[in-house]
């Protein structure tokens, strides 16, 4: 009797010791990755200027050639925010109109944690541009050497 007694105080125990997630609304989604193209020279944005146009922008995953969705919003800022949604290594080429092409290398790692779920950005790194992280922001300048010509 004591050893089902002790058995059963074990199972107890044990029980509670899983996690019970049913009550926990705790989700974060990944960080977008937001571009600005900038005159290198002046700091001007170039979709504001109105040199770079929404419909000059392609986004293509390099893994299988696919277009991606992306966004250029009312602050004239390229914004993907389809990376991180789960584990993957992703390889997009970046190109607006005929002078602008770089390419973003991002390893993102779904993580589930305490009963939250959440990204972590392992490595970011861009090829074939210049950039500058905009201060206290997600903001990622990409700056452009812009000929007194028009750039497209």
């Amino acid at each position: 009797m004591k050893k089902l007694i002790f058995c059963i105080g074990v199972l107890f125990i044990l029980s509670g010791c899983n996690e019970n997630c049913d009550d926990t609304a705790c989700f974060t989604p990944p960080p977008p990755f937001n571009f600005e193209f900038i005159d290198a020279d002046t700091g001007e944005n170039l979709f504001t200027s109105g040199t770079l146009e929404e419909d000059d922008i392609s986004v293509t995953n390099q893994a299988d050639n696919s277009e991606r969705f992306i966004s250029e919003d009312d602050y004239n800022v390229l914004n993907i925010g389809d990376i991180g949604w789960e584990t993957e290594s992703v390889n997009y080429l970046i190109e607006v109109g005929e002078r602008i092409s770089f390419s973003l290398l991002v390893d993102a790692e779904r993580r589930n944690e305490d009963c939250c779920s959440f990204t972590r950005i392992n490595s970011t790194e861009i090829q074939d541009s210049e950039f500058e992280h905009a201060e206290n922001s997600d903001l990622i300048r990409i700056l452009v050497e812009v000929p007194n010509e028009e750039l497209l």
